[in-house]
């Protein structure tokens, strides 16, 4: 089980990296001279990264805050069986 919330944390930070990387990547290119249609569509893709990247913290969180409890009943479990 433990193996398996490693496995999820992982694919979790990962989600976050490539999240955070698109986000830097679209605020980038507002930086260049575009026209105003491309500008309006940079707004939207930023708009979009930054939900992901809520998203992906979300998901991080919960399986951190998920493997802690998990932890916390195994100790319980231990020390009733002890």
């Amino acid at each position: 089980m433990a193996e398996r919330l490693d496995f999820e944390l992982g694919r979790a930070r990962l989600r976050v990296k490539r999240a955070e990387k698109s986000l830097s990547r679209a605020k980038e290119e507002t930086d260049r001279e575009n026209g105003v249609a491309v500008n309006i569509a940079l707004c939207c893709r930023i708009r979009a990264a930054r939900h992901c990247v809520m998203e992906a913290r979300e998901r991080q969180t919960s399986i951190v805050t998920g493997r802690h409890q998990m932890t916390s009943y195994r100790n319980e479990t231990e020390d009733l069986s002890s």
